[in-house]
């Protein structure tokens, strides 16, 4: 067990939570980020052993990057940032929206990049610290939906090379975890989750836990710096035309 820290972004919910919760279940000091869900947030960790909250607004780069040399400035052991927190809007390559576009490219890259040049500037570890960008598996098996995330996520993904070459020093290590289908997403229904979350090389569904489990692994440093490990049952392997929204949603009857 350990008594390190871990910063996860939007952590009070979803895929998030399930992070905060594993790492919390494995004896680390959790401190869960939010954005608009102060209740959430405080609620997940008045359950675990170690934890506190902290809320950011992560439109403002600025003040993401305060928090984090706030943090890194009181925080003795701070080991891990995971960079969770990521917006999901439609538009497609027929018609990028500018405000979605400028709303993901700010919160899904520009922000997690500066906030992760921060705590490899200021924070302070043990052992080898660790950066967690999440990115996506569209990345490798793209689609024209969801334009503006997707090329924030390309974005996010390509700083993470960069930072383990440039920002990171010899014991630490920067990651990108790219999962696939986990949750609901968008307007998704029960009937059509279930279907998309399948279209995968393994047909099965994947669980946040296992994103979850991913996430704590990459903490270990076993993977060469620089390196984005997939969470997606195979999802990246296959050509999709759509996003599997659409697919599912195509597959349902009227």
């Amino acid at each position: 067990m350990t008594s390190s820290t871990v910063l996860v972004t939007g952590g009070s919910a979803r895929i998030g939570a399930a992070i905060v919760q594993a790492f919390a279940d494995n004896g680390w000091h959790v401190v869960i980020h939010y954005g608009e869900s102060h209740d959430e947030a405080e609620a997940l960790a008045s359950t675990l052993p170690s934890a506190e909250t902290v809320h950011c607004d992560l439109a403002d780069g600025d003040a993401a990057v305060t928090m984090v040399e706030a943090l890194a400035a009181r925080l003795p052991d701070w080991r891990c940032l995971v960079n969770c927190a990521a917006i999901f809007e439609p538009d497609d390559v027929t018609g990028l929206d500018p405000a979605t576009n400028l709303r993901s490219m700010q919160i899904n890259a520009r922000t997690p990049a500066r906030m992760a040049q921060a705590y490899l500037a200021h924070a302070r570890a043990a052992a080898g610290r660790r950066v967690i960008q999440f990115t996506d598996q569209k990345l490798a098996n793209p689609n024209p939906d969801f334009f503006s995330y997707t090329m924030s996520k390309h974005a996010a993904g390509s700083t993470v090379a960069m930072l383990a070459m440039g920002a990171a020093k010899r014991d630490d290590r920067v990651y990108a975890l790219a999962p696939g289908a986990i949750l609901a997403s968008h307007d998704q229904s029960e009937a059509e989750t279930e279907v998309s979350h399948r279209m995968n090389l393994l047909g099965r569904k994947t669980g946040p836990d296992e994103v979850a489990e991913a996430t704590l692994f990459l903490t270990q440093g076993h993977l060469a710096s620089g390196q984005t490990l997939y969470v997606d049952s195979g999802q990246h392997l296959l050509a999709q035309p759509r996003d599997v929204i659409y697919l599912a949603r195509e597959e349902q009857p009227a």
